[in-house]
């Protein structure tokens, strides 16, 4: 790298630091504003020019120096905490997104809350994928949590899933490199998970420090050598389309296309959706379907007609032979 490029990296990085806190300073401000004395249990005061809180009032509603948040709210080059800007946040009652902006305007990586870590699939994206059927769909997050699947997805799987300890939600990460590789359903096992592994990657620089992901990516790598060799790889890239091929005991292999779908909000979450690559792919897959629907038929049947109990039975459950 010549001197001239890293000068010209330099003023770029100092003209984006500068424009985040120029950003910064305004966002402040226009949340300070539309904040009153009422909303925070304060008296209004009498010559109040301030359409809401004065900066000295969110200082101490806040528990910080006047001075630091008045250097905070003009993009002076201070330090702040995750501590600090949380605090800040509920003082001016900024809801999930605005707190967000905030910690990225601030270069703080953002840590949403524990409980906010498993998103939640309403009814009408579980009815779309439902819908899929007989195409495989699921639901991931950026670290490839199942949010949500429909049966084809769960059939085509076929491996069970266990949660994670970071997140408490089933991840297919966690299966595909703690199960066997003869029970893999992956066939070119070697060549996907690098893939995966990359694209979880792309997602965890947004998510560098938070404790979700950190505990997530710790635990992976004890359990899993061949993750750390690939997390430390370093290779980064992004979801998209992919072509699979899956095995299925029962079927045999199925090339499957796979493509992602955003939804609107649910951030970094996405659908993907399995099509058949092939006609024998398709074939395989309208069988698949068959077969779980005669069997799904034939539980049903089994519970509306349970057959009829044996002499032994009779005696086994209890019954008195007259």
């Amino acid at each position: 790298m010549t001197g001239t490029t890293r000068t010209t990296q330099t003023t770029n990085s100092t003209r984006t630091t500068q424009r985040r806190r120029s950003e910064l300073a305004a966002f402040l401000r226009g949340r300070r504003a539309r904040v009153t004395p009422a909303d925070v249990g304060m008296a209004p005061g009498l010559r109040r020019r301030t359409p809401g809180l004065r900066r000295e009032e969110v200082a101490q509603l806040s528990g910080v120096g006047i001075t630091w948040y008045t250097w905070l709210e003009q993009g002076r080059p201070i330090n702040a905490s995750a501590q600090v800007l949380d605090a800040v946040a509920r003082t001016l009652r900024l809801d999930q997104p605005e707190r967000e902006h905030l910690y990225h305007l601030a270069e703080v990586p953002y840590a949403p809350d524990r409980e906010r870590a498993a998103e939640v699939v309403g009814a009408e994206i579980q009815g779309i994928i439902d819908a899929l059927d007989p195409r495989p769909a699921v639901v991931y997050n950026a670290r490839y949590d199942i949010l949500a699947t429909n049966p084809a997805y769960e059939n085509l799987f076929s491996i069970p899933v266990p949660e994670t300890m970071a997140s408490r939600v089933p991840n297919v990460l966690w299966s595909l490199f703690t199960v066997p590789e003869p029970e893999c359903p992956l066939v070119f096992r070697d060549t996907e998970l690098p893939i995966m592994v990359a694209t979880l990657r792309g997602a965890y620089g947004r998510h560098v420090g938070e404790p979700v992901w950190e505990e997530f990516v710790r635990v992976l790598s004890e359990a899993s050598p061949r993750f750390t060799e690939l997390w430390e790889s370093g290779d980064v890239i992004p979801p998209g389309r992919r072509v699979k091929t899956f095995r299925h005991k029962t079927i045999g292999e199925l090339r499957m296309t796979s493509v992602s779908l955003s939804v609107n909000g649910m951030p970094e979450c996405r659908i993907v959706v399995y099509t058949p690559d092939d006609d024998e792919s398709s074939r395989r897959t309208t069988e698949l379907w068959e077969l779980r629907r005669s069997r799904s038929q034939g539980q049903e049947r089994e519970t509306e007609n349970p057959a009829p109990l044996r002499g032994r039975d009779l005696r086994d459950c209890g019954a008195k032979e007259n």
